[in-house]
């Protein structure tokens, strides 16, 4: 095994572990303050700090990744995620309703803040460790991106097993052990310079991105908008008040996450490929912009509808979603890597994953807030409208190699090594 090689196997392996108890996390969340009587947009409101925390750490951490290297930045991501469960865990049921709120909202801040130094840290590690590796990038980015979010999903049923099983409290002391672990495996096996280069010197130089980047930012908040306007709050509750369990709702979502990162492992082998790495890439994500915006205006008409067995026909309506947005999310991750500069790669994917936690945020909010005024239906529609922006945006990114001079560079990522 050669040393890239290597180095994102670590990497890899250090993310699932630390995805697996963050999708457990929201599942204990959501289900154990639905089942004390919160309101929709009171928990979608105990994500918000979350979300919101992820913008500013995905800046700061690509930054602080490109000064200090990947490796302390995964440290300081783990061993921020294990404080926040901590703090979680002290929660008291003797505490008033505003109290236990603002508790929450703190600890899933810290707990935003861990999780988008971990990704930004993580990812800017593939843009390295494939740099050596002719052909491989698209792959490595596709099995990172696909088999993360499927330990995700494996971290939703989780969430829903513990919570049922070991309550809320003794979950989380469970997940930050776990976390330990994964902590000392970093600091024993990373390099500890792994990526460490020249930051930028302000603020203007961090913010100012190639037109590729910045469109495909805009593209990727309307993107994780649109899933997590109904992800987040809507179809957990509305499943859960249709009579499903708290390991039944957390399984689907589980099923949903593993079978949209398997999807997202495999796109490479479903979207065409190009020499220059874009003239094929960008159509694509356009056409897969297209065609998943049609699914949750598809699924609102039938919630208006209300057909005999509405539950599932909403679980097979987003099987149908997780597909096509599999394919869209993957050829993003694909395409901001591509257009990302290689010596600040780190500062390029956090400024592109603050957009993504950006579009969380926006969605997390709306998902509250539509579906306490209209519903399921509301919610689905909202994700339409979102979707479509999305696709109009991806119209505007650029499919040729840039003129010399340009921040982006063409790896001939997506080309066979032979």
């Amino acid at each position: 095994m050669t040393g890239g090689t290597r180095n994102y196997a670590i990497v890899t392996a250090a993310y699932w572990g630390f995805t697996l108890t963050d999708g457990a996390l929201r599942m204990l969340v959501l289900l154990h303050f639905y089942r004390l009587g919160y309101s929709p947009f009171t928990l979608a409101f105990l994500f918000l700090l979350y979300e919101a925390a992820g913008v500013a750490a995905n800046l700061i951490g690509g930054w602080l990744a490109t000064r200090y290297g990947i490796a302390r930045m995964l440290a300081v991501g783990l061993a921020t995620q294990i404080t926040g469960f901590l703090l979680l865990s002290a929660l008291s049921p003797a505490w008033t309703a505003a109290a236990s709120v603002a508790w929450v909202v703190l600890a899933q801040g810290i707990c935003g803040v861990a999780k988008d130094l971990t990704k930004t840290a993580s990812k800017s590690a593939i843009k390295l460790t494939a740099g050596s590796a002719s052909g491989q990038l698209f792959k490595w980015v596709a099995f990172f991106t696909g088999s993360k979010n499927a330990m995700k999903g494996v971290g939703f049923f989780l969430g829903g097993l513990l919570l049922q099983g070991l309550g809320f409290q003794a979950s989380l002391w469970l997940m930050a052990a776990l976390l330990a672990l994964v902590f000392v495996g970093v600091v024993a096996f990373v390099p500890p310079l792994m990526g460490k280069s020249k930051a930028s010197k302000s603020a203007k130089e961090l913010f100012a991105k190639n037109r590729g980047i910045n469109l495909l930012a805009a593209a990727r908040v309307m993107l994780f908008g649109a899933r997590d306007v109904w992800f987040v709050v809507g179809v957990p509750v509305f499943l859960y008040a249709s009579g499903w369990t708290f390991t039944m709702v957390g399984g689907f979502l589980a099923l949903w996450t593993i079978g949209y990162g398997a999807v997202q492992a495999l796109a490479p082998a479903l979207v065409r490929r190009s020499d220059d790495g874009l003239s094929r890439e960008v159509p694509a994500a356009r056409l897969w912009s297209a065609l998943l915006a049609g699914v949750p205006l598809g699924l609102a008409v039938l919630v208006a509808v209300q057909p005999p067995q509405l539950e599932w026909v909403v679980v097979a309506g987003l099987a149908l979603f997780g597909f096509a947005f599999a394919i869209n999310s993957s050829v993003h991750s694909y395409l901001i890597l591509a257009y990302a500069g290689s010596e600040k790669a780190a500062e390029d994917v956090g400024f592109y994953y603050a957009a993504n936690a950006l579009g969380r945020f926006f969605g997390t909010l709306l998902s509250g807030l539509l579906y306490q005024w209209g519903g399921l239906m509301l919610a689905l529609a909202g994700s339409a409208l979102m979707l479509t922006l999305c696709w109009l945006i991806t119209l505007a990114l650029p499919v040729r190699p840039p003129a010399p001079g340009d921040r982006l560079t063409t790896l001939h990522p997506l080309k066979e090594s032979h």
